[in-house]
């Protein structure tokens, strides 16, 4: 199945970039280009792209505002792609921000060119994505910055011993496939258990699930 893509980034060269890239890639089509957030949120709701590489610092309007846009749109707009979101700052502030606006994921500008390819395959798989670096500074910042909530904690006492122990290994960065070769089991089985962890927790996606088996003591950052 192809994956259709629009990219977002008010730097030229480097939205021409990634397109090129993507574009030379079996199984990716680029719908098209936008230099900014209001352009991105247009031409995403006309040409209707699967996946939307989202820049985080444009002027007008931002890569966090134009995320919340495509992935809560007002009522009778159908179509919302997913957000995989771009960032040359390992640390950047507007991480939770984006995160909170419905993106799928996040991914550095440095990373290498296999990343980005893959990356987009596996956010239009329905996985929430983020870069190894991107999940460390992550838990760091939640750590420092987040208050500690018991509501979700609490309902990990519905989760049965192997679901607790994927949602650890959720929670520290791991595909289904890392999963299922590091418990000896099944990639469907592992598909299968965290759908169930996803639904007794009342999770949207990966990016949900790791801050949650933080927030519930289950993973900390790396020192």
């Amino acid at each position: 199945m192809t994956i259709s893509v629009l990219v977002v980034d008010d730097q030229a060269m480097v939205r021409a970039g990634f397109a090129a890239i993507l574009a030379a890639q079996d199984g990716i089509d680029v719908l098209g280009q936008a230099s900014d957030g209001a352009e991105g949120v247009e031409l995403a709701r006309r040409l209707r792209p699967d996946v939307v590489l989202m820049d985080v610092r444009m002027p007008g309007m931002n890569g966090i505002d134009a995320t919340r846009e495509l992935v809560h749109p007002s009522r009778g707009e159908p179509h919302r792609p997913l957000v995989l979101v771009l960032t040359t700052f390992d640390a950047d502030e507007y991480v939770y921000d984006a995160l909170a606006a419905g993106a799928s994921g996040f991914l550095l500008k440095d990373a290498p060119l296999d990343d980005l390819v893959h990356a987009v395959r596996v956010v239009a798989a329905g996985e929430a994505l983020l870069a190894p670096r991107v999940t460390k500074r992550l838990l760091e910042r939640f750590a420092t910055q987040r208050p500690a909530t018991s509501s979700r904690a609490l309902l990990l006492a519905d989760l049965t011993e192997r679901e607790r122990e994927i949602l650890v290994l959720i929670g520290r960065g791991m595909s289904n496939a890392e999963i299922a070769a590091q418990l000896f089991i099944a990639e469907q089985t592992v598909k299968t258990h965290v759908s169930r962890i996803f639904t007794k927790l009342g999770l949207r996606d990966r990016v949900q699930a790791v801050i949650l088996a933080f927030d519930a003591g289950l993973v900390e950052p790396a020192p």
